[in-house]
Formats: C-alpha cells, structure tokens, sequence
C-alpha cells in the first residue's frame, strides 16, 4: 500500500488514472481501440487485439468467419494452439487428423485444421513463418520442471499444458478436454534417421493466418516448445488480431473444389453442420 492508495478515495482515483493505459501484457477492449491495426483491415473490423507474453495465455470464442493473424514479435514467441468448437465443445481440435487427412506432417499455407468428426475447424491462409509443428504438442509440467526447475502456471517457466487447462476451465472444460496441440513460430523436422530435430524461427516479426470454418473456442499458450534447444525460458511476446472476414471464408470454401479430395470433404463436412445449425 502506498501514501496515495491507503485511503479508498486515493485507491479509486489511482485506479481511475489507470484508463486506457496499454501493457504488453493484455487484450485491447474494444479491439477497435488497437493503436496498429494491419494496413488493409479498418480498426473497426478488429473482434480481438491482445498482446500475450511469454509464459502466459489467452483465449476467446471467435465466431465463423473469423480471421486469426498470430505474429512473433521477439522471434522467440512459441504459439501453441488448441481449438473447441463453440456450439459442440465435444468436438475439438484432432492433431493426429490435422496430419493424416491433408497427408502433410508440416503446416503451411492451406493447411486444414481437423476436428474429431472430420470436419475443418479452421484452414491456414497465410504464412511467411514456415516454422511451426504438429507433432511435438506443448510442454508439460514434468517437462518444465526437469528442464528449468519449475513447470507450474505462477512459475517463471509454465508449462503449456498447465495453461491450456486454465484456459479451458474458463469454458466449462476440464483437463480431459486438453489434446494436444499444435505450434507456431517453433519449427521441427524428422531428421533421415527418424529423430524429431527443433529448426527454430523464422525470425520476429512471422505472422500466420488462419480463418475459422466453425465458431471455435480459440486458446493460445505462448510457452516454450519442448524441443526448444535453449538452457534458459526465454518464449518472447505473441500478438493475437482477429477481425470479421466472410468473404476470405467463402473464397477459401470456393476454392477447395480445386484441392485434395481429403479436404473437400471435411470441408463440406463443415459446411453440412453449418447449414444444418443455421437453418
């Protein structure tokens, strides 16, 4: 407590004064009030501008239509994502599909992202990063504990799967919910011999983009990858923007008569439940 906070007019003037500030280290509300907006996207378009520092997490339920731009700030941000769908949280973010369905083990630019019941949660739009990973998943507390001498989520170094499980809790989800996920902005390889090789990051400023097929559950754990070949945690900041982008939804779903007969059809399974749901 100090001098000006000790009484409880002090505490709600010094309180008061703290209005509009910005950290590094919280969402924007309203979004619109986000002081960098990308170029081509009128701030008023913006559903979501949150900064997320390392160790930290976020997490938003993002309607259908949504695009999603993650960017390493530092070039030492580690993005590790799970999505619910919102209306049927049973369905959830499938890793395992996410590779098989597109026959891809490495994410990149019109990659699906594949629910339990085959459909496409969400699909990659845009990369200029190259360094991500679905095979890894996120860390876990033995992980951390082992590796920097704590694992827990108040820790200096919190375990991926510690945060997913706040984040989930959040929406009446509980550890059960936690699969795994999938990470951007940390790259990893299979070697010829078999053997999961950490390539690191594209360097700060990447960005990535997804849109989103089905209203989603969206959470991100900024956290250090498993493979991650430094001693010390040192997982940078992650910005997170979302805005309302219909028609780069439809373009893609128009798009994809053009693309593998695997993701034709999780596409129109999506589109099956969309319409069934909206009817």
């Amino acid at each position: 407590m100090t001098a000006t906070t000790s009484s409880t007019a002090g505490a709600k003037a010094h309180a008061r004064a703290q209005a509009g500030a910005i950290t590094d280290s919280m969402p924007v509300v309203p979004a619109s009030a986000w002081p960098q907006p990308p170029a081509d996207i009128p701030a008023q378009r913006l559903t979501w501008a949150e900064t997320v520092p390392g160790g930290r997490y976020t997490v938003k339920v993002l309607a259908r239509g949504t695009r999603i731009r993650l960017r390493d700030i530092t070039g030492t941000a580690c993005a590790h994502l799970l999505l619910w769908r919102a209306d049927a949280p049973w369905e959830r973010l499938n890793v395992a599909d996410t590779v098989k369905v597109p026959w891809q083990a490495y994410l990149r630019t019109g990659h699906p992202l594949l629910s339990d019941q085959g459909r496409v949660l969400a699909t990659v739009v845009a990369d200029d990063s190259g360094h991500h990973d679905a095979l890894c998943g996120t860390t876990t507390a033995a992980i951390n504990t082992a590796k920097y001498g704590a694992g827990t989520v108040f820790s200096d170094s919190p375990a991926g799967r510690e945060l997913f499980i706040l984040a989930a809790a959040k929406h009446g989800l509980t550890p059960r919910d936690v699969a795994p996920s999938l990470s951007f902005f940390h790259g990893v390889r299979v070697d010829d011999a078999g053997r999961l090789v950490s390539t690191g990051s594209a360097g700060a400023g990447a960005e990535v983009d997804l849109i989103l097929h089905l209203p989603c559950v969206f959470a991100v754990a900024n956290t250090a990858h498993p493979l991650d070949p430094s001693p010390t945690f040192d997982t940078g900041s992650c910005e997170v923007l979302a805005w309302s982008a219909p028609d780069d939804l439809a373009g893609v779903i128009a798009g994809s008569v053009n693309t593998d007969p695997e993701y034709q059809r999780a596409v129109a399974n999506s589109e099956d439940v969309h319409a069934a749901a909206s009817s």
